[in-house]
């Protein structure tokens, strides 16, 4: 007789999840109010980055934020009524950025990371994969004398992935037309991306479904443990039961595990993006601005300019005026950039202050699984997060998994 598990969240790590369980033999039902794709797993910058290691709080990072908040439409912003209740976290974020940690944490960002253009092939398989994915690099820029730090070198260079220093006779050559502000670059080539996001993901959710999963259109209102084991949910048109419960509903994960006394330190970190439609550029490559804390990403439908980090919560309404800061950057860049009219995007970032997921078990809560927090790279770390956690889930050991526990939190509320 076959298990049976709840999801809730399809997004990339909930539909990932939810396949590599169907493939250990499990049945399975997704629940999310938007369906598949609907919140960042639609909007985000589609970046792949198996060569991603660097967490985003490092040494010295805070003596940025003061800056940055003087500009109320730069990188980073903390709507200023949400400053309270955001400051434990942001506590949290600070310790992380002790020496120790940081390299505890780009380990576990390398361990989880990987594998993930595997994973994600073994989902889609070749031809789906080959569609989707570009296999292309990333390459970072900065303006004036901004550069890699020292650290972050080290720690590429001590998990082994490859990084090209560009200069601007390079940078020329790779991105005609680019702004003269641009000094310096650095090529990741192990790194790729995604020409859909939205169809990557709606990809695995016809897996889902041509493997006898169900996915549904509602929203889970409360968790019930059941006597005797299995959890029932609650939802807006109806009740569920199964022998396991995967929480995987991105940013208001924490909201539903709250009642049942598991209380954890996720924050959301709003981001926005501006699809710009017939671009007069061709770009080859994905970039990310680290002088203004953008992406600007080729999909098959034009340009994505993508980033920034607003604290607000999760109820603030967007402030559109970000997605057009967005496209506004992307002319700076290459100012000679023409498009059509802009679509704007808003969504939730599910993020804790180590930039790691949780993913695995709860104790005391048996058959209470959870996986969610990707933060900036739910892309990447979602499809090996799913894999690992559908191979504890029956029965084997994940060492991966170790770093990513819920109970890795000092203080934190766990049952």
């Amino acid at each position: 007789m076959p298990r049976d598990a709840i999801i809730l969240g399809a997004g990339v790590a909930g539909l990932s999840t939810a396949v590599f369980l169907q493939r250990e033999g499990w049945k399975v039902t997704l629940l999310d109010p938007l369906g598949p794709a609907g919140g960042a797993s639609f909007g985000n910058a589609g970046l792949l980055s198996p060569d991603t290691v660097i967490p985003a709080a490092m040494p010295g990072m805070w003596r940025k934020v003061p800056g940055w908040l003087r500009d109320p439409l730069g990188p980073l912003t903390i709507r200023p009524a949400y400053l309270p209740k955001l400051s434990p976290w942001l506590a949290r974020w600070l310790g992380e950025t002790r020496l120790a940690r940081v390299e505890a944490n780009a380990a576990a960002l390398h361990a989880l990371h990987a594998p993930a253009l595997e994973v994600w092939r073994e989902l889609l398989g070749e031809t789906g994969f080959r569609g989707l994915m570009r296999q292309s690099g990333q390459v970072q820029l900065w303006e004036g004398s901004g550069g890699p730090g020292a650290l972050e070198t080290t720690l590429r260079a001590r998990h082994g992935i490859r990084a090209e220093a560009l200069g601007p006779d390079d940078l020329r050559q790779l991105f005609p037309g680019i702004s003269r502000e641009v000094t310096r670059g650095l090529l990741v080539p192990g790194n790729g991306h995604t020409v859909s996001p939205a169809r990557a993901v709606h990809s695995l959710a016809e897996q889902v479904l041509a493997e006898g999963g169900v996915i549904l259109p509602q929203k889970a209102l409360k968790l019930i443990p059941r006597e005797g084991g299995g959890w029932s949910v609650l939802a807006n048109t109806g009740m569920h039961a199964a022998e396991a419960l995967v929480v995987a509903g991105g940013a208001w994960s924490a909201e539903l595990l709250a009642p049942l006394g598991i209380r954890l330190p996720l924050e959301t970190e709003r981001g926005y993006h501006a699809h710009l439609p017939n671009p007069s550029i061709e770009l080859r490559v994905p970039i990310l601005h680290k002088s203004r804390g953008f992406g600007l990403t080729p999909m098959e439908d034009g340009l994505r300019a993508a980033g920034t980090v607003e604290f607000a919560g999760l109820r603030a309404p967007p402030d559109e005026r970000r997605a057009a800061q967005l496209a506004q950057q992307a002319k700076r860049l290459f100012p000679d950039l023409e498009f059509g009219a802009p679509r704007f995007w808003f969504g939730q970032r599910p993020s804790f202050p180590d930039s790691l997921p949780v993913v695995g078990g709860v104790p005391g809560r048996p058959g209470l699984y959870l996986c969610f927090g990707h933060g900036h790279f739910g892309m990447t770390g979602g499809p090996p997060s799913g894999r690992m956690l559908a191979g504890a889930m029956a029965g084997r050991g994940m060492p991966a998994m170790d770093a990513l526990s819920p109970t890795r939190f000092s203080g934190a509320v766990i049952a």
